[in-house]
């Protein structure tokens, strides 16, 4: 079985994010794989385990980006790719033009990605892939098994699980709970660092970037307000009603 995990590197979910002119400011961040495609790595790995075959790991970013898809061969991944042309880079819209050009050469039975991105979380990459691709497409799954050629898959739906059916080839994006992602070995590790990876670029692919602009606008950067500190109403309840309604009006403003 042929897997490809397309995978996104982002900011450490503990890290303090700062603005700068409008942009993050990433000096001394800490950058790690998208939690969520961590489940999606994981579950490729258990899959090979089983039926053997190859997986390919594939992100769009820059050179940096290069630190977390060696996790993913220290793991098991047999081959590495990152689009680091700056001329590739955008929106979800161009993103995942650019994944569907990259993965058309390739042979594969299932595709899997994380449900969404914790930076942005718009979870639409995988979604226009499949599109893309003219592929099935089954979003926040918390199990996937494999059986006679066909997927059968469990997702969250509004608080219920669905089971669906699928014959492959497949995207699948991961939920968490789908796994428990394994930590890589220090020998995995040691032999990551050996293992080639490949750069792509838009000539590469045959790719006019021109010819597909990003199809968002991002206007304006900003962190949420500070929250004040909470307010402690004292008295008798009668009095504690009065003052909370008095409050609502006049410093919150939402009566």
């Amino acid at each position: 079985m042929n897997i490809v995990v397309i995978m996104k590197q982002t900011f450490d979910t503990e890290e303090k994010i700062s603005i700068s002119n409008g942009q993050v400011n990433e000096n001394g961040v800490k950058f790690i794989i998208n939690p969520y495609d961590e489940y999606a790595l994981e579950e490729a790995i258990k899959l090979k385990e089983e039926f053997g075959g190859e997986v390919t790991i594939i992100s769009v970013g820059p050179t940096r980006v290069e630190s977390s898809l060696r996790i993913g061969l220290a793991v098991g991944v047999d081959k590495a790719i990152l689009i680091d042309d700056e001329s590739l880079f955008g929106d979800e819209y161009k993103i995942s033009k650019v994944l569907a050009s990259a993965l058309k050469d390739l042979s594969y039975d299932l595709i899997l990605g994380g449900n969404m991105s914790v930076d942005t979380g718009a979870g639409q990459v995988a979604q226009r892939l499949a599109e893309q691709l003219n592929i099935n497409h089954v979003g926040t799954v918390t199990k996937l098994t494999i059986d006679s050629g066909k997927a059968i898959l469990e997702r969250d739906a509004e608080g219920n699980t669905e089971i669906i059916d699928s014959a492959l080839p497949l995207l699948v994006t991961a939920q968490q709970g789908l796994n428990e992602p394994r930590y890589p070995s220090l020998p995995g590790i040691m032999k990551a660092k050996k293992k080639p990876i490949e750069h792509v670029s838009a000539s590469d692919l045959g790719l006019n970037a021109e010819e597909i602009p990003s199809q968002t606008v991002v206007t304006d950067l900003f962190l949420p307000p500070e929250k004040s500190a909470g307010k402690i109403l004292e008295g008798e309840i009668p009095e504690q009603v009065q003052e909370l309604v008095q409050l609502l009006r006049s410093e919150a403003k939402v009566i």
